[in-house]
């Protein structure tokens, strides 16, 4: 009977640990099938705008890669000399073709006004009469 105490002891002990690992894989298994849901969600919200832009990108993929290769060298030297692009206006496209990008014309700070003088005072004791 003395032996048989300490063995269900025993037995109770290591079975702990069992059922607590077991636990904790399950709230691994949960968290990693909400993770699953999560990004399945995302995938079915996102799949027609993706649609959309794969369609673009066919679309006009050709030609603004044409545009790049034949403009870009240009395009890269005028980003190098426009520091400030909100100082710019939207481009316009003349009738002829032509492409004017505007500078914005910023009113020049007006100076300062200098406050009016102060009179000086006689100093005390001293009147004027």
């Amino acid at each position: 009977m003395k032996h048989i105490v300490p063995l269900a002891l025993v037995g109770i002990l290591s079975a702990t640990p069992i059922t607590a690992q077991s636990e904790e894989e399950e709230g691994k298994d949960l968290m990693e099938r909400g993770m699953e849901l999560l990004f399945e969600g995302l995938r079915e919200e996102m799949s027609p705008a993706l649609k959309q832009m794969r369609e673009l990108a066919d679309d006009y993929g050709p030609a603004l890669f044409s545009f790049l290769e034949e403009m870009g060298p240009a395009f890269g030297e005028m980003l190098d000399d426009v520091k400030d692009w909100a100082s710019y206006h939207p481009p316009e496209v003349l009738p002829n073709g032509d492409i004017i990008i505007r500078k914005k014309i910023r009113p020049e700070p007006k100076p300062e006004a200098d406050p009016a003088p102060v009179p000086e005072l006689p100093p005390q004791g001293q009147t004027d009469l």
